[in-house]
């Protein structure tokens, strides 16, 4: 292919995205490049000490592998808004006894810059930005450390405006899980992938990489006929054997009814995120402000409880548009299956 990535040294063109919230675990990503591919850790809602642990550890493997960082770009609520949305959730923490009076309202960048630095001690293949565009100088430490760097885009003008990248992460709206919009008070506008990795390729010289709700052979021939140097897949992967998504997540992927969809939501974050539609979406997608990582930080006692419960109704239930196609078997036949019609 002649790009960037061919220093990874993959022999299939696929790569396993870094789902945040734990989905993502280090077998997850050695078991990519068992595939001939590759995956990225989560970097986002991970302490520097517990990522530099999951970085350990597929190091150890010998492998080509990544790690995804949240650069930062808030969403600033204020305080009289965040308090008349708790006030409306308090009946679903009442199922669990939770007070979400009692959480502060928490306006944090992730631990970016404890996370730049480790990265910069020690150094990995990979590093990809999601949310927001980093310093370039951050780009620059980055690449000087022989790293490569990569940046989410959900647009052509996001493309334009992350041209300090190695290689771009195209993203449709039909990923699972959040949105790298970097402009995330909006919804992205639902694009066919194709089209997307068209578009962007007219305005970028950058290697691309197609993202957003792959879940077939056929679509990652579609992504890279239309330009893709390579796919990301995410959802598809969510049941593998290695997959560290939740039992109750899993289990409302495995046998969802007849009519389940996905649906573009603020409701448990206060950032667009598509998700599989629920109780909890449907009574609060139209009531949630913009507020990101300020919701993030109230709802997440709720999720935590709600995934324990076995609660599918008040749990993010993170999918891409291919959810239909997740399988409970070894991520390596996963991938496998993915690259047949190459």
């Amino acid at each position: 292919m002649n790009t960037k990535l061919d220093a990874l040294g993959l022999s299939s063109p696929i790569l396993a995205a870094p789902m945040a919230g734990g989905a993502t675990t280090p077998r997850l990503v050695i078991a990519a490049a068992a595939a001939g591919g590759a995956g990225l850790l989560a970097g986002g809602y991970r302490t520097p000490e517990a990522l530099a642990r999951q970085i350990a550890e597929v190091r150890a493997a010998s492998v080509p592998f990544g790690v995804n960082l949240f650069a930062p770009n808030p969403v600033p609520i204020d305080p009289a808004t965040y308090a008349a949305y708790a006030r409306r959730l308090q009946p679903e923490a009442d199922r669990y006894d939770l007070d979400l009076a009692g959480i502060p309202r928490t306006e944090d960048d992730d631990g970016w810059r404890d996370k730049i630095d480790l990265l910069l001690d020690a150094p990995v293949p990979v590093v990809t930005f999601t949310f927001g565009l980093p310093d370039p100088a951050v780009a620059e430490a980055l690449r000087a450390a022989g790293t490569l760097v990569g940046q989410t885009v959900t647009s052509p003008d996001e493309a334009r405006r992350a041209a300090n990248a190695d290689f771009l992460v195209v993203q449709a709206s039909s990923a699972g899980g959040h949105s790298g919009t970097l402009t995330p008070g909006w919804t992205p506008a639902d694009i066919p992938l194709g089209e997307l990795v068209h578009a962007v390729g007219r305005v970028s010289g950058l290697p691309l990489v197609a993202a957003g709700g792959i879940a077939t052979a056929d679509a990652v021939a579609d992504a890279l006929r239309a330009g893709a140097v390579a796919a990301m897949v995410g959802t598809v992967l969510l049941r593998s054997d290695e997959s560290g998504a939740s039992k109750t997540h899993q289990a409302a992927l495995a046998d969802p009814p007849g009519d389940r969809r996905t649906v573009v939501t603020r409701a448990f974050t206060g950032r667009p995120a598509r998700a599989l539609a629920n109780a909890f979406t449907r009574r609060y997608d139209r009531l949630a402000p913009a507020g990101y990582p300020a919701l993030h930080h109230l709802t997440g006692p709720l999720r935590k409880a709600a995934a324990a419960a076995g609660d599918a109704d008040r749990l993010h239930l993170w999918a891409g548009t291919g959810f239909r196609h997740a399988s409970a078997e070894p991520a390596a036949a996963i991938l496998g299956r993915l690259v047949t019609n190459l």
